[in-house]
């Protein structure tokens, strides 16, 4: 491991958890705009993990070291994945780091032990919540798999650091049908971060909420990790949609300039999506639960029609 990757390391981490939160309000702040509200300030997400930091952990007297380490077990698997998508500086790619399928299995992981908390505590809720996240789960992680496939088949690589590395500098993408990918990554990212029409974050109503009621349960400093977790792989799956749809930005030789403008540039380009998500979540209601394969198959076909259009053209 060379010192371009440990400084890649520490900038991509380090951004990634100091902006994931801005995302999470940006989107809260839309949304009250499109409602006619004033909406929280945009640094409301950073209050309320600093709030939660100092409050008590309360556990459920029931519950097991599942729930006590799955906070850190999330937290961990996300700032980890945050090594594998490049998001302001593209180091030479290190065996191990960047696969796209090692990346889904440690998101994959960080959901498994996500839903054994919501089924440790002994609640009701949190147990109807982990089993409707099973039952999605089963149904978009090989959709994200194929759209992955997809995004490998049209790029030549299977690494986001050799994509990244092949498409930086690029005005536009180097395909057309990275157009259709980006409709597919979007769909993913609503899917992934449960937002609506899949979910509602904001609600507890116990009839509706399935990433609300796993966490449910959980407070103070296991909380704060748990929505830290949240927000980064929020900001993660941003960065792989913004790096297929706006692949310019991004440095490939380390200078402080090169990488101050690329904070800057993945900023507004983040926002952007983040206004977009916003948008879109005032302007539709959310889903049926056994409406939602409708949507996942969007996602699906665009992948399969791509991986035909690249494979027979």
């Amino acid at each position: 491991m060379n010192s371009s990757f440990i400084a890649f390391a520490l900038l991509n981490i380090g951004f990634v958890l100091l902006v994931s939160p801005l995302f999470m309000s940006l989107i809260k702040k839309v949304k009250a705009w499109a409602q006619g509200r004033r909406g929280p300030s945009l640094f409301q997400t950073y209050y309320n993990i600093a709030k939660l930091l100092r409050k008590e952990t309360v556990y459920s007297p029931v519950s097991s070291w599942v729930m006590r380490v799955t906070p850190y077990v999330c937290l961990s698997m996300t700032v980890v994945a945050a090594l594998f998508v490049p998001i302001l500086y593209v180091p030479e790619p290190v065996a191990g780091f960047g696969n796209v399928i090692l990346f889904l299995y440690l998101l994959g992981l960080a959901r498994f032990f996500m839903a054994l908390s919501g089924l440790d505590a002994g609640s009701t809720f949190g147990g109807m919540s982990s089993s409707r996240d099973m039952s999605l789960a089963a149904v978009i992680e090989p959709t994200s798999i194929v759209v992955m496939a997809a995004l490998a088949v049209v790029a030549g690589s299977l690494n986001f650091l050799e994509i990244a590395r092949d498409t930086a500098g690029r005005l536009f993408p180097a395909s057309a049908t990275m157009f259709l990918i980006g409709v597919s990554l979007f769909i993913i990212l609503i899917v992934e971060t449960g937002r609506i029409p899949v979910d509602n974050p904001e609600t507890h109503l116990e009839l509706t909420m399935v990433h609300e009621g796993m966490v449910l349960e959980q407070s103070g400093r296991n909380l704060a990790m748990m929505e830290y977790a949240g927000a980064v792989k929020q900001t993660l799956f941003i960065a792989i949609l913004v790096s297929v749809l706006m692949p310019f930005g991004l440095v490939t030789e380390l200078s402080v300039t090169g990488v101050l403008f690329a904070m800057a540039l993945f900023v507004v380009k983040g926002s952007v999506v983040s206004v977009i998500v916003g948008l879109l979540e005032s302007s539709i209601a959310k889903m049926r639960l056994f409406s939602l394969p409708n949507l996942f198959i969007i996602a699906y076909f665009f992948s399969v029609f791509t991986i035909f259009t690249e494979v027979f053209a």
